[in-house]
């Protein structure tokens, strides 16, 4: 999966997860891909930060989530608001409706693929190779959304 950030034509600034390069292009050159702010469907990547990763973290092969679109005034438009409530509630809905694996995330969707486990709904953490191999597989697997209290 790729993260971009992406502005639209209006100037309002979000985070699109793709599986590659060319999902993006078709997805925009769809008009799939919308402002969450206003709607526009004329959408570009903008320029990313580039991940960081700690030493902790690079050990592990993970790197750490990189906060992006802050206002300079801090606020946060109603729309955006919208967003990230429904965001909560799909975090929310993931956890009261999934048993959290941890970091045996991967193993454990590999196990309920090749129905050597009962299936049932999971979460946990994975690393980015992890969720190639993953997908390379044919095992569905989706990012949870960064809240912003998660950037505390």
């Amino acid at each position: 999966m790729i993260r971009y950030s992406l502005e639209c034509n209006k100037g309002h600034a979000f985070d699109g997860w793709f599986r590659n390069s060319d999902a993006f292009d078709r997805q925009v050159k769809r008009h799939l891909v919308t402002c969450p702010d206003c709607g526009s469907q004329k959408i570009e990547k903008s320029i990313m930060a580039p991940n960081v990763s700690t030493k902790k973290s690079a050990d592990r092969g993970e790197v750490a989530p990189v906060a992006a679109h802050a206002r300079p005034d801090g606020a946060v438009t109603a729309a955006r608001q919208q967003v990230i409530e429904a965001m909560r509630q799909l975090r929310k809905t993931v956890a009261e409706n999934s048993e959290y694996v941890g970091p045996r995330f991967a193993e454990e969707a590999r196990k309920i693929h090749y129905k050597e486990t009962e299936e049932k709904g999971i979460y946990g953490e994975a690393t980015v190779e992890d969720v190639k191999q993953l997908i390379d597989e044919g095992i569905e697997c989706h990012p949870l959304p960064v809240l912003p209290e998660d950037q505390n």
